[in-house]
């Protein structure tokens, strides 16, 4: 019997000595992977920031374009502005009117995401829309 108990002691102490270094692997392999979700979060949440930076500024400018006495430029111009109070997290970011008809006005915001990864390019494009103020008879 004890034979058999030094035995299962020694072929313990055998795969101990055989594993050496494997933690390390292990912690290298898993450190890689948590920072990449991590990196991942951090970017998913640029791009969902930029998105709504992106969709305020088009709501403001909609806003200021649809009043009676305002203009589509007005709403362009609006929407410029917040992205220059606001917009730093949408890069490059073009504000147009296009769509916009004699009783609607449509602003929309192009621009790209600030990433994490170089050459990686994520572009995000929003818009908003709404009814001219118009005066009318009852």
């Amino acid at each position: 019997m004890r034979n058999w108990i030094h035995a299962r002691r020694h072929a313990a102490g055998d795969r101990a000595r055989g594993d050496r270094g494997f933690g390390s692997v292990e912690f290298a392999i898993l450190a890689v992977v948590v920072l990449a979700l991590i990196f991942t979060t951090i970017q998913v949440g640029l791009y969902y920031h930029a998105r709504k930076v992106a969709q305020s500024a088009a709501r403001q400018g909609v806003e200021a374009g649809r009043s009676v006495t305002a203009d589509q430029g007005d709403g362009v111009a609006q929407a410029q502005a917040f992205l220059a109070r606001y917009g730093n997290s949408v890069r490059g970011a073009s504000v147009s009117s296009t769509g916009s008809t004699a009783e609607d006005i449509r602003i929309t915001v192009t621009g790209t995401v600030a990433t994490l990864v170089p050459g990686l390019e994520l572009t995000v494009t929003q818009h908003a829309d709404a009814p001219i103020e118009r005066w009318t008879n009852p």
